[in-house]
């Protein structure tokens, strides 16, 4: 006699998990083979839609087989028709599985930098032209989904994947999938995309960070034209921080257009921030705190420079600027991307 050795259900999982984890990545990277690089903006055909049986079609196949035995061991004339009814109900629902992907446009619609530690978040827009509506459709990458939803004729959505983040550099979304299961989630469909995507990822700013040095704090001043508050210059558009004290509101009842009073010759002054001035031993940390250096000048509308040993970027404020400082950061030292 023999014994079989036993084994727990949870190393019984273990092992499906990566037997399942193994034939997915093959079958994913003969896909990437076959298919090639993709573009920002995809259509998908027939060719690149793949179709198979989900766990409930694996069930509904099994009893509609048990039903062909009975109905062929009793000679049963109803028991064939539910058979023939349900194998047919079977072949309609797959074509209709796969027709409900076929002709769906995908275009990237772009991922705004990010924290590290936040999720980079990138959209896609789905779009159906075809005179057919579209059923629960839904991205997926890994483990990460995203909403399910329901395409008009027509009609054009933007679908999210939130991928998580740890380190500052770029982050690759190099492959997604869009799949469905109507009508009846007996069948799977599913495409995938390669358009190796990618997001920026700012170093993380520092919780608690020491002030400035004053060897970076220039002491030179100069006219601001924006920010002045002594001689009124005229007009301008109205922007989203402007304070409320400086919007001509006589002018705004007159015309309805939101305009912002602009002054001139105030004195502003500025700063340089220096990553080899950050009291830090670690270079990441040291980069976290001229972060916060300068999402604090930006939050006070300062002027600052920013000096990262190679490049230098001038004093100035603004979204722009800050975006140009924090990306120089991101990238600092040897500028790897980071998956």
């Amino acid at each position: 006699m023999f014994s079989i050795p036993w084994q727990s259900p949870k190393r019984g999982n273990s092992w499906r998990r990566r037997l399942t984890a193994n034939i997915a990545s093959r079958a994913q990277r003969w896909a990437r083979k076959r298919q090639g690089s993709d573009h920002r903006r995809v259509t998908l055909l027939a060719n690149r839609t793949y179709i198979l049986p989900t766990g409930l079609g694996f069930v509904f196949a099994l009893v509609t087989f048990a039903i062909l035995l009975g109905a062929m061991n009793y000679n049963n004339n109803m028991a064939f028709v539910l058979t023939f009814t349900l194998v047919g109900l079977g072949l309609v629902s797959m074509h209709q599985c796969q027709r409900n992907l076929v002709g769906l446009e995908l275009q990237f619609a772009g991922a705004e930098p990010v924290f590290a530690g936040q999720s980079a978040i990138f959209r896609v827009v789905v779009r159906n032209p075809s005179k057919s509506s579209r059923h629960q459709l839904q991205l997926y990458c890994g483990e990460l989904r995203s909403d399910t939803c329901d395409l008009a004729p027509g009609e054009s959505r933007v679908l999210t994947l939130a991928l998580p983040t740890r380190k500052r550099g770029y982050v690759h979304l190099e492959r997604f999938g869009v799949r469905t299961t109507f009508p009846f989630e007996i069948f799977r469909a599913w495409a995938w995309l390669h358009m190796d995507l990618r997001a920026l990822v700012y170093p993380h700013p520092a919780s608690h960070a020491p002030p400035p040095p004053p060897s970076i704090a220039s002491q030179g001043h100069r006219q601001h034209d924006e920010r002045g508050e002594e001689d009124f210059a005229g007009l301008r558009k109205f922007h989203a921080g402007d304070p409320p004290k400086h919007i001509a509101w006589k002018a705004y009842a007159r015309s309805g257009e939101l305009l912002s009073k602009q002054f001139a010759g105030a004195d502003t002054s500025s700063q340089w921030f220096d990553v080899n001035d950050a009291a830090a031993a670690d270079i990441e940390a040291r980069l976290s705190i001229v972060v916060r250096w300068i999402l604090e000048a930006d939050r006070k509308r300062s002027d600052y420079g920013l000096r990262t040993g190679g490049q230098e970027f001038p004093p100035a404020h603004g979204e722009k600027h800050q975006h140009e400082c924090l990306k120089a950061l991101a990238l600092f030292g040897d500028g790897q991307d980071h998956a």
